[in-house]
């Protein structure tokens, strides 16, 4: 049926293998033809399926196969034994290919062995499958964010929020809040940093936190800020919009004000949609809303035209955001939920 979601049964990393080569799976490949497109099944497999990003992709990817004609099979596989079982599936199901954002990157080789063996198509989305060197698989192409980006238009618009309010480089203080352990946290938040440290704002200030969420982001934020209490303009930078909150909350607490604070968040979320949306303005002014349209839609046409035309998709993709505020977020979250 289209658009439902398939979850594989419970199995081990050895059951599966086992069932793959009874089943033929690693030895026969698919039939060689192109398929018709009203006859043409493409999964999409994420690793978190009910974290609102993957459903968001999920209802694009519908949105796609409501146009192009084709039929999704969507799959969670929250580790690397669903993952072998949703290819299963998929293969049993006679998919063409599917995109995938695997729970662990390093499931890299095997994906790509199996989709050598089969003659399925495949495109990675969101994290890219790598092996155990953590070295890029070859031959799956890779639809990305662009963390670095993001985290410069999250330092410029920071910058030029400052600017705006006339804030001096000298007396403003540049608090980021690291989770330096998540690559694509780490460049983000960087990314952030160059911006600003190019228009002058070099007073940085580093809270590691040890999750990433807005507690976590409190917890990092509030020594620092109060060990540096003579700074009374803050500019907050974090990997995501809860930890600029956590942020932006732990600011508050030691009483600064609204126009004291410039957060600038990075993904939409609900955290930030709540912000903005507050009757009276809070030190939260911005995020940056990553487009979970571009990863659903366009990565399971960019399939669809791989399979039926032979059209490849680029071997890197990398997406960047659009600068979310008060003033444009009503506008930007209905463009973004048409489909």
């Amino acid at each position: 049926m289209r658009g439902r979601i398939a979850r594989p049964m419970a199995t081990t990393r050895r059951h599966m293998l086992a069932g793959l080569a009874a089943t033929g799976v690693g030895a026969t490949a698919l039939p060689g033809c192109t398929p018709r497109a009203q006859d043409l099944r493409i999964g999409f497999v994420v690793k978190m399926p009910e974290a609102q990003w993957f459903q968001d992709e999920w209802r694009f990817a519908r949105a796609a196969a409501r146009d192009l004609g084709f039929s999704l099979i969507a799959i969670g596989a929250e580790d690397g034994d669903r993952v072998l079982a949703a290819l299963g599936t998929l293969y049993a199901r006679k998919a063409e290919g599917f995109v995938i954002c695997a729970p662990d990157p390093r499931l890299g080789p095997a994906i790509a062995g199996f989709c050598a063996r089969t003659g399925m198509k495949a495109i990675a989305v969101d994290d890219r499958l790598t092996g155990p060197d953590e070295a890029p698989v070859a031959g799956i192409p890779y639809v990305g964010i662009s963390a670095t980006a993001i985290g410069q238009l999250a330092g410029t618009a920071a910058a030029d929020t400052a600017r705006a309010r006339g804030w001096s480089p000298d007396t403003t203080g540049v608090l980021r809040i690291a989770f330096d352990s998540l690559d694509t946290g780490r460049e983000r938040t960087m990314g952030a940093v160059r911006a600003l440290q190019d228009r002058g704002f070099t007073r940085l200030f580093t809270a590691p936190q040890r999750t990433s969420d807005t507690e976590g982001a409190f917890t990092a934020a509030a020594p620092v800020l109060t060990a540096r209490a003579a700074i009374d303009r803050w500019i907050v930078l974090g990997l995501n919009d809860e930890t600029v909150v956590g942020g932006i909350r732990a600011a508050e607490g030691l009483g600064l004000k609204p126009p004291s604070l410039i957060g600038i968040g990075i993904g939409g979320s609900e955290a930030a949609i709540a912000e903005l949306a507050k009757p009276t303005p809070t030190g939260f002014v911005a995020t940056v809303l990553l487009s979970a349209r571009r990863h659903g839609y366009d990565t399971a046409a960019a399939l669809f035209r791989w399979i039926t035309h032979g059209v490849r998709p680029p071997a890197e993709t990398l997406t960047s955001g659009t600068l979310m505020t008060r003033d444009n977020f009503r506008a930007l979250l209905a463009a973004e939920a048409a489909a």
